[in-house]
């Protein structure tokens, strides 16, 4: 199909536009055709060439290759690229302010800062709308691949945005990554996508633009937007500007900017070394800024590699190692857990799955330079959650980019490779508050915030209602229904003052309370807990969000469930206080059974309990719940009907949306005073496992359940796991320190004592006493400055405070 109107039609009867044109001399001469390219280092041929290589590179990591356009899924995905490129080609219609009439990107006088914003956005958009229709010009198999009409279309459009609004005498507004990143890298992914058929004045022209808004300045200095995730999209945008302007120079300055993103970092945004990563200060990211750095830093490397600038840092090895200690750790069956994905979380067409596709290729790319035992762990580990997601597979996801769709086809389709299952590990990321639990056939993870760390993130109108995400939240997936949990719509539907795990006061919160970007972070410090790479103990002294609310929360972590005890729940707020146990989405008609001591509640009409007294409970199909010493259950299924505009006014649509749930909690009651809670989460049990372990009385000894000790035992596992909120003595140990303390008694004659000092205060050491017959310490840690055994153990540590809650393990052999 052939536009309305022809490139140079449209120059010549377009007044002020075909002056801006002409006078930055744009022509349709070829590039080769053209004199040099402004700003360009002196070349050789060879030097030339070197550009020619990096641009073929970039087109192959970008489009893809070694996939068949008319083979599966490949056919019908490049099919709709051209449906769509036809689409944008069709509406398109240059105007002052707009390209297409739906993206006006000018306003003389916008009202508000937002209207600002959204209004940069939409020329980032336009930008986006002609790269993917140069892509489809460039795939094969679209319909409209070299299709001379669509590729004069792309030209037009470049020529109007640039002249209208992304020269080098424009003037930034709205939002700055729009000018600094997003645009940038559209323009120059098309100028690579389309390089033989731009003049060498366009080349000129596009690049002194990029200059403008992306100058070297951005990368003097690794602070405010240009750190982390941001730092590495700006230096893609300077080095393809290099690439396509020939300029070496330029990309030697963004190769070298990247270098302080590879160290680990004690504060601010970047990765710890305890694989936590955080963008905006506060917010633990992998799953948004992180995949973004992620993807970004893999494409470079393999982009360079073999170059003249190939990155050499050595950090850069610092930089892989977070593959399996920062990223594959939230990504559970084939998705990335929602903890650490930000505001990200509400926005409409994507999810956990979603967000996980792109990493997962991401990963399949940085293996092609990491160790051959490092890329052989990394395909096995990407196979495996490639077959077992069985909600949303990543190759029937219809916005994974060919590239990727391709490698990850790739990946499943070789024999060779054996995909592994999910790992039986538990981590502690003391450095943004999220522990993540996996086993074969269960995964959780828990999300807490602190003095370090936000309740959530809002911010661009997006996250309106997530104010709940950091007190308590605990995500799980189990063996049957789970894997869609978070992705069927939960955001919309769900009750936000109802998520699963968290205690909450029920006073009413402003849609993005406390202001955008505000961060809202408690004044706790004790946020935290300590683990032996299997189980775990945490612990949180939660403080509501702009409410007088405080809870002592802590959770231990087994083989089959979880033990969650509340303490010291007191509020002044005037309203209720709730500790939810569970917030399952049923999705469009789920109605499953309901057994409260075994006894089934009425399904026909859902089911509403208020107050029974319970031992334990079953929801068929997802989990058990017992409640060692009874509770007064509340329990209700219900459909809830709400809208993505609700949550995200950036993105999200007004249509309605109707999910049903199944939820389970305790009401504390108004301004309740040391009010307290305790449950075993069974994920995936079947009824009769969970009467069985309400039956068994000798199965959980709860030790303290107080404002100043949280404490169980469990003595088929050998475990004891202990939160000490103030110094004292719970069960046979003593701490003389507010600290977390974990014990494993092994079968093989040894225990492993697992200690972390998560407010960070023990700044005169720590003594803690087992009264335990110790034979002898067989390892420590180098804080551990004095060990005696005998009839007891009596462990010294020194300053702990400055190890940022990380655990020190002490292995000893006992009598």
């Amino acid at each position: 199909m052939t536009p309305p109107w022809s490139r140079r039609g449209f120059i010549a009867t377009t007044g002020s536009t075909a002056f801006a044109l002409g006078a930055f001399g744009l022509s349709a001469t070829p590039a080769h055709a053209a004199g040099t390219t402004a700003g360009a280092t002196s070349a050789t041929t060879a030097d030339t060439d070197e550009f020619a290589t990096l641009r073929a590179k970039w087109r192959e990591l970008y489009l893809g290759a070694g996939f068949s356009p008319t083979a599966e899924p490949f056919k019908t995905k490049l099919a709709a690229l051209g449906t769509q490129a036809a689409g944008f080609r069709t509406a398109m219609a240059p105007a002052s302010g707009s390209l297409w009439p739906d993206l006006v990107y000018l306003d003389p006088e916008p009202d508000t800062d937002t209207e600002s914003f959204a209004f940069s956005e939409k020329m980032n958009t336009s930008y986006n709308r002609l790269r993917t229709m140069a892509e489809a010009y460039s795939q094969p198999g679209t319909g409209l691949t070299g299709d001379t009409a669509l590729k004069d279309a792309v030209l037009t459009g470049l020529d109007h945005l640039h002249a209208d609004v992304f020269n080098e005498n424009k003037t930034q507004y709205g939002n700055w990554w729009n000018f600094q990143i997003g645009s940038p890298q559209a323009l120059m992914d098309i100028s690579v996508l389309l390089y033989d058929e731009l003049s060498q004045a366009q080349i000129d022209s596009y690049v002194a633009a990029v200059d403008k808004f992306l100058p070297e300045s951005l990368l003097a200095k690794y602070t405010g937007t240009s750190t982390g995730a941001n730092r590495v999209d700006l230096c893609r945008g300077m080095i393809l500007r290099g690439v396509v302007g020939k300029n070496g120079d330029k990309i030697k300055v963004a190769r070298d900017a990247l270098s302080p993103v590879f160290p680990y970092v004690t504060t601010g945004d970047g990765f710890y070394d305890d694989g936590s990563f955080v963008q905006h200060t506060s917010i633990p990211y992998i799953g948004g800024y992180g995949a973004v750095l992620n993807d970004g830093l893999g494409r470079l490397f393999a982009l360079l590699r073999g170059s003249s600038w190939e990155v050499t840092d050595p950090g850069s090895q610092q930089f892989l190692d977070t593959i399996e200690a920062a990223i594959a750790p939230f990504v559970y069956d084939g998705l990335m857990m929602d903890n650490v994905s930000g505001r990200g979380i509400t926005r409409i067409g994507t999810d956990d799955h979603i967000r996980a596709h792109s990493v997962m290729g991401s990963i399949v790319l940085l293996g092609q330079g990491a160790s051959a035992e490092e890329n052989a762990r990394w395909r096995a580990m990407v196979k495996g959650w490639l077959q077992r997601d069985h909600y949303g597979p990543a190759l029937k996801d219809a916005g994974l980019s060919l590239v990727n769709l391709s490698r990850l086809q790739t990946l499943l389709d070789d024999t060779t490779v054996t995909a592994a299952p999910e790992p039986v590990a538990h981590r502690v990321f003391h450095n943004m508050d999220r522990v993540t639990h996996r086993r074969r056939d269960w995964g959780a993870g828990l999300s807490l915030a602190s003095n370090r760390i936000a309740h959530y993130e809002f911010g661009n109108l997006e996250n309106y209602r997530g104010w709940h995400t950091g007190s308590g939240w605990l995500q799980w997936w189990g063996p049957d229904a789970g894997l869609g949990q978070y992705s069927d719509a939960y955001w919309p539907t769900a009750n936000p003052y109802r998520l699963p795990g968290t205690t909450v006061s029920t006073k009413k919160l402003a849609d993005g309370q406390g202001g955008a970007w505000a961060n809202p972070r408690t004044d706790s410090a004790w946020v935290g807990g300590t683990g032996d790479g299997e189980f775990g103990t945490t612990g949180q002294h939660l403080q509501g969000l702009a409410s007088t609310m405080h809870a002592k929360k802590s959770w231990f972590w087994l083989d089959d469930s979880v033990v969650c005890l509340g303490a010291g729940i007191t509020s002044a707020d005037g309203t209720t206080v709730e500790t939810v146990f569970d917030n399952r989405n049923l999705g469009v008609s789920g109605a499953p059974a309901l057994l409260l001591d075994g006894r089934p509640q009425p399904s026909a009409q859902g089911w509403s309990v208020t107050g029974r007294s319970t031992r334990w409970a079953h929801l068929a199909g997802h989990a058990g719940y017992v409640f060692p010493g009874g509770t007064k259950l509340n329990a209700l299924r219900e459909e809830r009907t709400g809208a993505w505009k609700d949550v995200n006014g950036a993105s999200g649509t007004t249509d309605p949306i109707t999910r049903r749930y199944a939820t389970l909690w305790q009401d504390h009651g108004t301004d309740p005073q040391d009010a307290g809670y305790a449950y075993i989460l069974m994920p995936g049990a079947s009824a009769l496992r969970t009467a069985a372990r309400a039956l068994d009385h000798h199965w959980l000894e709860i030790l303290a359940n107080t404002p100043q000790q949280q404490a169980v035992r469990v003595p088929s596992h050998g475990f004891t796991g202990i939160n000490f909120w103030e110094a004292g003595t719970a069960g046979a140990v003593t701490a003389s320190a507010p600290v977390s303390v974990q014990i494993r008694e092994k079968r093989d004659g040894t225990a492993t004592i697992t200690v972390a000092d998560p407010s960070r205060v023990a700044k005169d050491g720590l003594t803690l006493t087992w009264k335990r017959r110790v034979k002898s310490v067989v390892s420590k840690a180098s804080s551990v400055t004095a060990a005696e055994t005998g009839h007891e153990l009596t462990l010294t540590f020194g300053d702990l405070s400055g190890l940022r809650g990380d655990t020190q393990t002490v292995t000893v052999r006992l009598h």
